[in-house]
């Protein structure tokens, strides 16, 4: 198994990646299980988050590390939350909070477009020159209600038109298959699948 440090404490990434890679040989070790400190999220891109934290763990760990950064946006919110998605409605973090701040700012707006968007970067060493960087998006748009127990975030307010249910709504398997970060990760095995299997 190819062992890599997951920059992540969030359980529901952690156990969506890790039954992703699996499969492909991949082991992901929490980053909370070798003691490593969360760092900030002080960018407002998406994708210098994710190697912050990519490096972060690779650099104590010693290991080659993941990063996801990923985030609701919203079209008539100017694509807020964006990277603040996480603490949108302030500490603690609190999806119940966000998603109620949320549906309170498009309250009797019509244009209720948005999509999640997750941005993954791999370090094969905190100094690595050549991250490799891969992305996915996931349209949809903002339900005037929340619906259904599955999934975390956003995703009892983020609704597919195509399934007639929400994120919160939909089988996992069938998430795990079409959602922004089942895209990037799809990207990331098409980038990686070759180097890894020559490890």
């Amino acid at each position: 198994m190819h062992k890599i440090v997951l920059a992540s404490n969030n359980p529901g990434k952690i156990h969506e990646i890790s039954h992703y890679l699996f499969p492909f040989g991949v082991e992901l070790i929490n980053q909370a299980v070798l003691g490593i400190p969360e760092t900030g999220e002080p960018a407002r891109t998406f994708v210098e988050n994710a190697l912050i934290k990519a490096r972060n763990a690779a650099l104590h760990s010693g290991k080659p590390a993941l990063a996801d950064d990923s985030g609701l946006c919203v079209d008539v919110l100017g694509g807020a939350p964006g990277v603040f998605s996480a603490r949108f409605a302030g500490e603690p973090k609190s999806d119940s909070a966000n998603n109620l701040k949320l549906l309170s700012l498009l309250s009797g707006r019509s244009d209720r477009q948005a999509h999640y968007y997750c941005v993954m970067v791999y370090v094969r060493h905190a100094d690595d020159p050549a991250p490799v960087v891969v992305e996915g998006s996931w349209h949809g748009e903002i339900a005037p209600e929340p619906r259904g127990e599955r999934g975390f975030g956003y995703d009892p307010v983020f609704y597919l038109p195509d399934y007639d249910q929400t994120a919160g709504q939909l089988d996992l398997g069938e998430k795990n298959r079409v959602s922004h970060r089942a895209k990037a990760l799809e990207a990331l095995i098409s980038r990686l699948h070759d180097e890894w299997n020559d490890h």
